[in-house]
């Protein structure tokens, strides 16, 4: 099953976010404000929210209608209080960012090292929502999106996922690795959407293809895929980690990483529009402004 959060208009000037689902193909409103809400009641009652849905659908309480979702309605399916990132957890993010670096040896060592690379990317409200803009910094002249898998954590535990692209500016992390939380947290500096998917759904998170691209005046100008299974790092291990002597909110979110990188000569322009899809997912899509 797949969780979406969209907006229901009240009046013109107000509107309250609704949980919907999509099963098979059936959506069913479910009276609930987020992922979240449902995943805590359903631990309640003992189930995986997965299974306390098909409950309520089975006993007909639940509202049905047919077609798509509007796409401009819907919103990031979860409002966190923490997301979190993890880097170098594929090599080829490892070779590039020492590409990039005057200090290459930081990456290789972070690569092999125990202890992996987690850094804070922000708050909920610095989070943009499938369909909204996404920013690169005017004082930055490269900058690229990047394509993850995002774990959805709530009290501790994992939830269930969702596709993030953590936006960074390759020039201000080159210069020193001391700027990474300058090239990595700033105005309309990540996405994450448009669903959720519990963890009955993907019982193997490190089995996900990855697609990226990126599309300039109609004409796609990046593309490229990878898969999950290439992270040196597999997901269990980057929660565990991040919660070592840190207590996490009720709603946090992890980025793993990526392995896909475009290549040197490229950066992304105002107006680029930016696609993530991951295997059993769905397809995160984003506008690029400067900010």
């Amino acid at each position: 099953m797949k969780y979406y959060r969209k907006q229901n208009s009240i009046t013109s000037d107000e509107w309250y976010s609704s949980l919907i689902v999509l099963n098979e193909k059936s959506y069913y409103e479910l009276g609930l404000g987020d992922f979240s809400e449902l995943y805590l009641i359903a631990k309640e009652s003992g189930l995986s929210p997965d299974k306390y849905v098909e409950k309520l659908i089975s006993s007909k309480n639940l509202p049905r209608f047919e077609g798509e979702v509007e796409e401009s309605l819907i919103l990031s399916p979860i409002f966190p209080q923490e997301v979190w990132a993890a880097g170098v957890t594929y090599s080829d993010s490892m070779r590039e960012r020492q590409a990039e670096s005057d200090t290459p040896d930081v990456y290789a060592k972070v690569y092999s090292a125990d202890r992996p690379e987690i850094f804070f990317k922000g708050t909920g409200e610095r989070m943009q929502g499938p369909n909204e803009e996404l920013g690169i910094r005017e004082d930055s002249g490269w900058d690229v999106p990047e394509s993850e898998l995002a774990v959805v954590i709530i009290n501790g535990e994992i939830a269930g996922y969702t596709i993030g692209n953590d936006m960074s500016s390759r020039s201000i992390e080159g210069e020193n690795p001391l700027y990474l939380p300058q090239a990595k947290v700033y105005n309309k500096s990540f996405s994450l959407g448009p669903c959720i998917v519990s963890k009955d759904e993907i019982e193997d998170p490190q089995n996900l293809n990855v697609e990226l691209s990126i599309t300039r005046k109609e004409n796609i100008v990046f593309q490229g895929e990878s898969s999950t299974s290439e992270m040196k790092r597999n997901v269990y291990e980057l929660v565990e980690w991040l919660q070592k002597s840190n207590d996490l909110p009720q709603d946090a979110v992890l980025m793993t990483g990526t392995g896909i990188i475009p290549p040197q000569d490229f950066t992304l322009n105002e107006g680029d529009i930016v696609s993530i899809s991951i295997e059993k997912i769905g397809t995160l899509t984003n506008k690029i402004v400067l900010v």
